[in-house]
């Protein structure tokens, strides 16, 4: 439970204790804070209105302790569950077949969880990458903030009384360690690699002996479904993350600075929710922004000098190794004509009313042997053939050292040089802009060292099919000739070094919607790098073109400013509108009776919905009529209807951004997606011209917040995705827009940031910070951030918290 101080006694007597930290610049020559009697860890936390803390500490364990102190009390279940999950501990409390949820991994089961995270754990990875010297292991400041994190939120757990009812009686909130608190940060590195295949990994099994006589059944995975199935895995369109970030260049603000909207779209329930923060060493570091639950260090935000934001990146942080198996034993594999032997861990997870489950997993010099990516990418394992995994980010724990080096940069070229120094991030693009006027995007990823060149010697009949597809290769792992090899500047084997990364710098505008890095810039194509980078010369997605044109135009405009930020999040322009809402009216009106045949072979009256089509702003506001309508309607269409066919102008590399256009709505599956449309809001209810805000939304302690933003697929910046209820329409939403940011710089020190976290601070319904940014972002109202010193003691509603070890 927070210590509350009133405002009058806050600046008596326990800002004194903060203003003691400050350096003498910025409070005076207050004396230095002593230790508290005893010793023990401790920190300052100044909170400003929506419960933002912003965290003073003489050091980076005492930071770390004021970090996980303060997110213990907005988010101790969340944080709770995520240790819970990395020890393997799952099945112990709420059963082996239940799913753990999708935050730290793609387990389907507890089970399949347990039996990964505990072997992760048995086999000392965690700490055997801890104890790597840097710059390949982590460095002082990351374990330290990384044992102050652990310290502080287990003081936290000491100290106060839990009112969240998530686990408010719950056995399995125990205390942490500093290793508790790295594996979690391990979990989050191997998300695109190991993560995806933990199913796979655990299940795996060598093939039993067929009968006597029996011939062997050898299961080949067909080419042509296994690169679609692959294409679909990592495409932008299916991920449950993502964002949008643009930085642009001083040559068009209104000042000669730069300028960043940052606007990731992350899960808003769970372990992947960021939680807002301000981190301060006096004379060391002081970065504002948000992190991932469980991180000890800002991920994406900015500083006095320089802002940054993240992208879900298309680079393929694994690949797979199809092993040749020694005819004599089938959990051993041939290299070169010798027989390696597979390395068995056996795990036992115990399990909540049963007896504990054993099983083992079977590991090779190239990762662990896996049957399968997801359900729709089977890898048999058979008497002669089986694949294994290659995670490059499962040896790097190095992603919190990228992070201080952002924290600490003054410029982008800081930014550039922490991404090069420390190779850390696994899975995102870096997008950032700096007060000096510069731009930058880099894709710099921890990613298989593939080139062009190796997958084409030495990628199997199956890889030569799923690497141009999907950028996923199938390496011929009985050849030594086809291992990864090394570039002189990367930190660790088998990935590529930071020359090899695409890198824009200083273009008017730099912008990423999980597309390639190709089309950063339109009139300054990245080309170059390696298909398991991403595509080049390809269609685009509809966010990526409405996105490139919204800041193509910004920038040619002129004169920026962060209110100019401000309007293009809020903007819910809908790029498919704009290129097929006319024409879908038109051919509406025009259907004989107005009737169209649904799915189900009945006959709809869409006259209705034809004139709604026609009257609607082609926005995704909350006023908007007829939003709806051309949402569901618009996932039924491209759904059903290859993209290849629904448009009548191709696409072309030379019009990137404006092709393919012109809907095709002579098609069967248009008169069918609308009469689908119609009749599924008729069922929930809903009137086709009902405006958005009434049927998209959210409801938090009982109040109903309406939500504006839309779909993928309709390409709209402000992104949001809720599941849909068939009796009700619309209800929870899933994920989309979270920790927004706009951020430039004036003439003073302090910068000019504007913040929204849209799930707000804390997941507990008791606290009052757990709707309260909810209902801004569904105003689209914004924070001014407090970052300066005069600021943060200027808040009305400042609230000072000495927190300490009590040993």
């Amino acid at each position: 439970m927070r210590i509350r101080t009133r405002r009058t006694a806050a600046v008596g007597i326990t800002l004194l204790t903060a203003l003691a930290l400050l350096p003498s610049s910025g409070a005076g020559a207050a004396p230095r804070d002593a230790r508290p009697s005893g010793g023990g860890l401790h920190a300052t936390i100044r909170y400003t209105e929506y419960g933002i803390p912003h965290i003073l500490a003489e050091d980076y364990a005492n930071l770390g302790f004021g970090t996980g102190w303060a997110q213990a009390a907005d988010q101790v279940c969340t944080l709770a569950d995520g240790y819970l999950t990395v020890r393997g501990e799952r099945s112990r409390h709420f059963g082996p077949d239940a799913s753990p949820g999708s935050a730290l991994s793609s387990a389907s089961t507890n089970l399949g969880s347990d039996l990964y995270f505990r072997g992760v754990r048995e086999a000392g990875t965690v700490e055997r990458l801890l104890a790597q010297p840097a710059p390949a292991g982590p460095g002082r400041r990351t374990k330290e903030l990384m044992r102050g994190f652990a310290a502080g939120y287990n003081a936290w757990l000491k100290q106060n009384r839990i009112t969240d009812p998530a686990c408010a009686k719950a056995d399995w909130v125990r205390p942490i360690s500093a290793l508790d608190v790295a594996r979690q940060g391990f979990a989050v590195q191997v998300l695109g690699g190991q993560g995806r295949g933990i199913d796979g990994i655990t299940a795996a099994a060598p093939p039993t002996a067929p009968p006597s006589g029996a011939t062997p059944r050898e299961d080949v995975p067909d080419p042509r479904r296994t690169a679609k199935a692959a294409r679909e895995l990592f495409s932008a369109q299916n991920a449950d993350m993502g964002s949008n970030a643009v930085a642009f260049s001083g040559e068009t603000t209104a000042n000669g600075k730069g300028l960043l909207l940052g606007n990731p779209h992350y899960p808003w329930q769970g372990g992947r929710r960021f939680w807002q923060s301000q981190q301060t060493i006096p004379g060391e570091l002081n970065v504002s922004g948000a992190s991932l639950l469980g991180t000890s260090v800002v991920n994406i935000g900015f500083n006095k000098d320089v802002a940054w934001s993240h992208t879900v990146a298309t680079g393929v942080t694994l690949n797979l190794h199809q092993l040749t198996l020694d005819p004599a034993d089938p959990t051993a594999y041939l290299v070169d004509g010798k027989s390696r032997k597979m390395t068995k861990r056996t795990v036992t997870v115990p399990v909540k009313g049963g007896a504990p489950v054993t099983r083992t997993q079977w590991w090779t010099r190239y990762g662990p042997v896996v049957t399968g990516l997801g359900a729709q990418l089977p890898l048999p394992w058979s008497s002669t053939t089986a694949y294994a995994l290659n995670d490059p980010n499962a040896v790097n724990l190095r992603g919190s050292d990228t992070d201080l080096g952002f924290g600490t940069a003054r410029s982008t070229a800081g930014i550039l040089k922490s991404l090069r120094e420390t190779q850390g991030l696994p899975w995102v693009n870096t997008v950032a802009a700096d007060r000096h006027g510069h731009s930058l995007l880099s894709q710099s990823q921890v990613l298989p060292r593939i080139t062009d060149d190796l997958a084409q010697r030495c990628s199997t009949p199956l890889g030569k099919v799923t690497y141009p597809a999907s950028g996923v290769a199938v390496l011929d792992g009985s050849r030594g000739a086809c291992a990864l090899g090394s570039d002189k500047d990367a930190v660790q084997p088998g990935i590529f070094g930071p020359s090899r990364m695409p890198t824009l710098k200083d273009a008017p505008y730099a912008e990423n919607s999980n597309d390639s890095a190709w089309l950063t810039n339109a009139d300054q194509p990245i080309t170059g790098y390696e298909r398991i980078f991403g595509t080049i010369g390809t269609q685009r997605s509809m966010r990526t073109r409405g996105a490139v044109e919204d800041v193509a135009a910004m920038a040619r405009k002129g004169d920026l400013t962060v209110r100019d930020l401000q309007r293009q999040q809020f903007a819910n322009r809908v790029p498919a509108a704009d290129l097929a809402a006319d024409d879908a009216a038109k051919a509406c009106a025009a259907l004989p009776g107005g009737t169209a045949t649904g799915s189900d072979g009945t006959a709809v009256d869409v006259r209705k919905a034809c004139k709604a089509l026609a009257r609607w702003d082609h926005r995704m506001d909350d006023d908007s009529r007829g939003a709806l309508l051309f949402d569901r309607f618009w996932r039924k269409l491209t759904a059903t209807v290859p993209n290849a066919q629904l448009w009548k102008v191709p696409f072309s590399t030379a019009d990137p951004v404006r092709t393919p256009n012109t809907l095709d709505t002579a098609l069967p599956g248009f008169r069918t997606a609308l009469a689908d449309a119609v009749t599924e809001l008729t069922t929930a209810g809903i009137a086709v011209d009902a405006p958005l805000g009434e049927n998209q939304y959210v409801v938090r302690n009982g109040k109903r917040i309406p939500v504006s933003g839309g779909t993928e697929s309709l390409g709209v910046w402000n992104k949001i995705e809720a599941d849909w209820e068939k009796a009700k329409g619309y209800t929870e939403v899933v994920h989309g827009s979270s920790h927004i940011q706009a951020v430039g710089w004036n003439s003073g020190h302090c910068p000019d940031a504007r913040t929204l976290l849209s799930y707000s601070q804390s997941a507990n319904p008791n606290s009052p910070h757990y709707s309260d940014q909810t209902s801004l972002y569904g105003k689209e109202r914004w924070v001014t951030s407090r970052f300066c010193e005069k600021d943060i003691l200027g808040d009305p509603e400042l609230e000072v918290v000495r927190v300490r070890e009590r040993r």
